[in-house]
């Protein structure tokens, strides 16, 4: 029964701005039998979701960069180049996510959204799903710096050719998991959407 598990016990070990919980669990062995007593944190912080969108008639994408705090310690440093992406609210579904967040961040409406998949961000240690999508737009016009001031958001938008965003990839200019996994989806599947969304 190696796919069986047994919760002991939980406790919250902290709670601010996010949330740790610690586990004492025990899961079942692939040679047999149960593990002994193992004691795991996990950390809370909700589900996530990410837009590309991307004008197929031009082949251009919609990049954001803004400062993280994750990425204090990067090479690079703080800035990061990435995808428009939000939080998962109580109540609230991915597709509407992904428009409210692609409004506030670039002021870039999206209608139609194609779903690129489902991910654990780094299930050792937490539960976050980002739920990835791909969006038509027209690039024309799109640019500036937005974001939600009283959020503490200074977002810079970038609009730029499929090619340099993948390049960006390369040379080590995009280091995040999210914007990676959606521009190299785009790039399987680029003539595709080149069919369904660029204009004759």
């Amino acid at each position: 029964m190696p796919h069986h598990y047994e919760i002991l016990g939980t406790e919250t070990a902290y709670e601010g701005f996010f949330r740790i919980l610690r586990y004492r669990l025990r899961h079942g062995l692939f040679a047999g039998g149960m593990s002994g007593e193992l004691t795991r944190e996990l950390f809370e912080r909700g589900h996530s979701v990410g837009v590309l969108p991307y004008d197929a008639a031009r082949d251009r994408v919609l990049l954001v960069e803004q400062f993280r705090v994750g990425a204090l310690a990067a090479p690079r440093g703080p800035w990061l180049m990435e995808i428009i992406a939000g939080v998962v609210e109580p109540g609230e579904a991915p597709d509407a996510v992904a428009r409210r967040e692609a409004v506030e961040e670039a002021d870039c409406r999206v209608d139609e959204l194609m779903p690129i998949c489902r991910y654990l961000v780094s299930p050792g240690g937490t539960s976050e799903m980002v739920h990835l999508f791909c969006a038509p737009v027209d690039s024309e016009g799109l640019g500036g710096v937005h974001g939600k001031p009283e959020e503490g958001e200074d977002i810079q938008v970038h609009v730029l050719p499929l090619d340099a965003a993948l390049a960006m990839i390369e040379d080590g200019t995009i280091h995040a998991a999210m914007p990676i996994i959606a521009l190299q989806w785009l790039a399987l599947n680029r003539e595709r959407l080149w069919d369904l969304w660029a204009e004759p």
